[in-house]
């Protein structure tokens, strides 16, 4: 006989293959929205995201990347330029210093190249392990973990995945269950998801995706 724990693990494994699958369906051209065309771009790019939104980077950065095209450029700029550069984003500040910072540790570590490991890019100042996680996903196409924003942590709450609240926790249990190499995909359908339907207010339940397989329907609020 079946235990019920492992009736509801079963159940719970099978529900959120559903929701990949539906997720996957419902945004096919999911990708990170910030825009870059290099892993270095990106790096900055994600260091500048922070408590910020997407729309309002990529403001900054065609004319940031522009007047700094390598990691040498960067280590080299004055903090007073730097900061006016990035002045439009918030905590622009300490975002200008981590950045010089960063770059300064590029030239002397990495021949001004951005590192392919988790390891070495956490080493750099303003750069945790969710940026290193865009950085990874994004620009080398290399799952090493799950990129747990406010939509991510959001929404796995709402879709009854976990509920942890920690982003680190939330993380694990993600790594735990969703296939390897959807890591990187699955942060971008759940944040597509939320920015597009299931937003923190007035999420369009309706019209929703996910409705068939989500515990939060129709009483989300």
């Amino acid at each position: 006989m079946t235990s019920p724990v492992v009736e509801k693990k079963s159940k719970d494994a099978l529900r959120l293959k559903k929701i990949i699958g539906l997720l996957a369906r419902a945004y096919p051209d999911a990708h990170c929205e910030l825009n870059f065309s290099s892993p270095l771009e990106l790096l900055v790019a994600t260091i500048l995201s922070a408590q910020c939104t997407d729309v309002q980077v990529n403001l900054v950065t065609p004319a940031l990347f522009k007047k700094y095209p390598t990691a040498a450029a960067y280590a080299a700029a004055s903090l007073t330029d730097l900061e006016h550069d990035i002045r439009r984003i918030g905590l622009y500040r300490n975002k200008a210093k981590n950045i010089r910072a960063a770059a300064q540790l590029l030239v002397e570590k990495h021949h001004g190249v951005v590192p392919r490991t988790l390891e070495e890019l956490i080493e750099l100042p303003g750069v945790g392990r969710k940026t290193a996680n865009v950085v990874l996903g994004n620009a080398f196409d290399i799952n090493v973990g799950v990129v747990v924003d406010t939509h991510v942590a959001r929404l796995v709450h709402r879709l009854g995945i976990t509920k942890l609240v920690a982003p680190e926790k939330i993380e694990q249990i993600l790594m735990k269950r969703v296939p390897r190499n959807q890591w990187t995909l699955f942060s971008h359908w759940l944040i597509w998801h939320g920015r597009r339907r299931c937003r923190a207010r007035n999420p369009d339940c309706p019209n929703c995706e996910l409705k068939t397989v989500c515990p939060s329907y129709p009483i989300t609020k």
